[in-house]
């Protein structure tokens, strides 16, 4: 049935679409390696005492409808109300034939995005809008001075070499300290003056203060656009279960249909024959050290362990150096059931408890370190063990491997991450049922340090004739997820075709297309 084989490094979501692809489009057996003892990687689901937690957050939307295509085929649209739509009476957006998830696990829920930032311990809109709750919360002064700010940023536009040229050409000096330098500062570690420019590109492309001011007027005075770009979704699809049932259902079809998923492997080294061709890799794995001749090799792993994995024949010192000083950040999550939130829901979206809609809240609070703040019961009211009694949180700490947050015991950090949200008035101390600690290391791929030197690396991997880079940290590219399919999909057309450019790979998500913008007829 098979005639050639294919190691595919990684069983996150590149790893997972990349197997299921191969083995839907062509004739070769994928064989995923993961080191964890789980797949899905940082789009897991983890289960405490029925309460489940989203690691990081994910959005299941999409411009590509090859990828909206591949969801459904894996989990089934809502066709009927979810549990808090149900009791509240709130609007559903629903598919005509699609599953109830009153009655089935497997599908996939529509779901309303609300995220907020919570800064001076009030709600401002995400992104940021000119709306009267912004001027009444910042007061009619500070929006003079914005707007001044703003008006200078345009008739002196600096030029882009870092993260805060390119946000102060687009929001004026005086948004951009109020809202995003020390927030920045907090989730990367650096200042923006020291990230590269292409931060913004990858992330905030498509968003201006100019664009929000002209969004305002067409609001206000009832216009609309013929076709335009929204900045940020409304309403998103999520797996009634959190991201890691979709991966899960996606290991569960790759094995049936003849792949295999081997979890607790870690590659540790390749074998190279004549030409710089991978002939097999060597992999630590319960069972002992293994080895796993193929003829593809597709590589999600980081690439600073990446590089580690060659000799010094097959990949030069400069590139070598080159990974090793890749920056990453790394990520800590508390979760905390708690009986309530303090905050009071001012907005029309019912919920239960009546606390703040959110899905998630960005914390600009200067005197915290938490940087989010996720509100499990608005993803998905099945997350929670008892929605309508207890509120599920995931407090949401940016750091370094080995620093003190990263090091601190796990007891401490609870009691921390409790008292933090405590003194910014989210909720009562008092009121905490339960509280866990969850690490995750290299979760976020940072854009300084060699990171402008990233294409000499990524020409000396191109010439490993058979390796293929894909997925977030593959490409060490700061990628959603349905972009970090997009280039497992490309890697399988690249091999299927016999293509050896290796360039449509690389190039997924580097348009100027906001990444969460979406194209409205």
């Amino acid at each position: 049935m098979f005639k050639k084989y294919a190691i595919i490094i990684g069983g996150g979501p590149a790893g997972l679409t990349a197997a299921y692809y191969f083995l839907k489009h062509s004739d070769i057996k994928p064989i995923v390696l993961e080191k964890e003892k789980f797949v899905g990687g940082i789009s897991r689901t983890m289960n405490f005492n029925g309460n489940r937690m989203d690691i990081g957050g994910h959005r299941f939307f999409s411009k590509d409808e090859e990828i909206l295509s591949l969801w459904r085929e894996l989990l089934p649209e809502q066709g009927a109300p979810a549990l808090d739509d149900k009791v509240l009476n709130r609007e559903s957006v629903l598919t005509e034939g699609g599953a109830n998830p009153e009655e089935t696990d497997e599908v996939f829920l529509n779901r309303r995005r609300v995220s907020r930032i919570f800064y001076r311990r009030k709600f401002f809109s995400y992104p940021i809008s000119l709306s009267l709750e912004t001027i009444f919360n910042l007061g009619f002064f500070e929006m003079i001075s914005i707007g001044t700010s703003f008006i200078g940023a345009k008739f002196s536009q600096r030029e882009e070499k870092t993260l805060e040229d390119f946000m102060i050409n687009r929001f004026g000096r005086r948004l951009y300290e109020t809202f995003f330098r020390d927030y920045t500062t907090k989730v990367w570690g650096r200042s923006p003056a020291e990230i590269g420019a292409d931060w913004g590109s990858q992330r905030i492309k498509g968003l201006s203060l100019g664009k929000t001011i002209l969004d305002f007027f067409k609001k206000t005075f009832g216009f609309k656009d013929g076709a335009g770009e929204t900045s940020l979704i409304e309403r998103f699809y999520y797996p009634k279960y959190g991201p890691g049932q979709l991966w899960e259902q996606f290991a569960a079809e790759i094995k049936k249909l003849g792949g295999e998923v081997l979890t607790e492997s870690e590659v540790k080294s390749f074998t190279i024959g004549a030409n710089k061709i991978i002939r097999s890799v060597e992999v630590k794995s319960p069972a002992g050290n293994l080895s796993f001749p193929a003829d593809y090799f597709l590589s999600s792993m980081p690439l600073n362990e990446l590089a580690d994995a060659f000799d010094e024949k097959t990949l030069a010192t400069r590139p070598r150096e080159i990974a090793k000083g890749l920056p990453y950040r790394d990520f800590i999550t508390v979760g905390l059931l708690v009986d309530k939130l303090l905050p009071v829901n001012k907005t029309k979206i019912k919920t239960f408890g009546d606390i703040v809609p959110d899905c998630w809240i960005y914390i600009q609070e200067p005197s915290v370190k938490l940087g989010r703040l996720q509100i499990f019961n608005n993803w998905s009211p099945y997350l929670v063990a008892d929605p309508q009694n207890s509120v599920w949180l995931g407090l949401e700490y940016f750091c370094n491997e080995g620093d003190n947050l990263w090091n601190m015991n796990e007891e401490d950090f609870i009691k921390f991450a409790t008292e933090e949200l405590s003194s910014i008035g989210i909720i009562n101390a008092a009121d905490v049922k339960y509280g866990v600690r969850v690490r995750v290391p290299k979760a976020y791929p940072a854009y300084f340090d060699t990171y402008e030197n990233i294409d000499e690396l990524r020409n000396a991997l191109n010439e490993i004739q058979n390796l293929y880079c894909i997925g977030r940290n593959g490409q060490h590219r700061y990628n959603n997820m349905d972009h970090s399919m997009l280039t497992a999909m490309a890697a399988v057309r690249a091999i299927v075709s016999g293509d050896v450019s290796k360039s449509d790979i690389w190039n997924v998500n580097a348009d100027k297309n906001y990444h969460e913008g979406k194209q409205t007829e």
